[in-house]
């Protein structure tokens, strides 16, 4: 097999059933012993695979949400978060792409963060269908392509911005976005929508673990302090810490100590 031209092909393709294929039978690959990761030079992704179908915007831009009651703002909000699970998609193959000398645990990790991506991507599409609507129907934003972007020459920024900020930052929204599903009437939707993401909130705390794994990998790695070393990378993305937002317990699950958490800016952990 070649590897890395696989793993091309699922990352420019904008088909979920092209890149669900070719994650499952390069994980199979990668469970053989002695396979061998040839040296090669990627590509640079000059624009996000849904670009071929979807309406990029500003965020601003975006349809609003409000009243999950009302048709359409359930459906912004299940497309937001759809689009979402797309975009990590690409971003965990793209880890496994961009970062090749990386070991083969990383490669592994991030084509099971894949995999587990996908369905959760096809769970969310399957939602919006039911109510009419298609991934790629509304107008979606880049922001996450382009953290990816700026970050393609370091592994150790992608990881700290990536998993350790965008996606711990989705462990913090997910449980106050389900509180606020709780609020309405339950029909079938919100019900499947709720169960969704209490699935995505569980998964998505490994995902973060392994991101946070090989971010501090990477600052043993170069000697760095893993602590003021993610905090100097936020600094320079210009990303704030958001702290009050914190899911303490789902973060600490996912590799964060309570020293780190406190140190960004938590009001207490225990």
């Amino acid at each position: 097999m070649d590897f890395y031209a696989e793993i091309e092909t699922a990352l420019f393709s904008a088909d979920i059933n092209t890149k669900e294929l070719i994650v499952d039978r390069v994980i199979e690959y990668c469970k053989k012993e002695n396979i061998e990761f040839l040296d090669f030079t990627p590509k640079i992704q000059e624009e996000p695979s849904y670009s071929k179908f979807a309406t990029i915007v500003k965020p601003k831009d975006l349809p609003k949400r409000g009243d999950f009651s009302k048709k359409e703002a359930l459906v912004a909000l299940i497309h937001s978060i759809t689009h979402i699970e797309f975009s990590a998609i690409d971003l965990a193959l793209d880890a496994v792409y961009r970062f090749n000398n990386m070991p083969k645990e990383f490669k592994v990790d991030w084509l099971i963060v894949a995999q587990d991506e996908i369905r959760h991507f096809k769970m969310l599409s399957n939602l919006l269908e039911k109510l009419g609507v298609k991934y790629g129907d509304l107008p979606v934003h880049k922001g996450l392509f382009e953290v990816a972007y700026n970050s393609k020459d370091s592994a150790i920024e992608r990881m700290a911005v990536v998993p350790r900020y965008f996606e711990a930052s989705g462990l913090d929204v997910n449980p106050k976005i389900i509180n606020k599903l709780k609020s309405y009437k339950k029909s079938d939707i919100i019900k499947e929508l709720i169960e969704a993401l209490g699935i995505i909130y569980n998964e998505e705390i490994e995902h973060v673990f392994k991101g946070d794994k090989w971010f501090k990998y990477l600052c043993k790695l170069e000697g760095s302090n893993p602590q003021s070393r993610y905090k100097d990378i936020l600094q320079k993305y210009k990303l704030k810490s958001r702290a009050n937002q914190f899911d303490i317990n789902g973060r600490k699950k996912a590799g964060f100590s309570c020293e780190e958490l406190l140190d960004l800016g938590a009001k207490q952990c225990s």
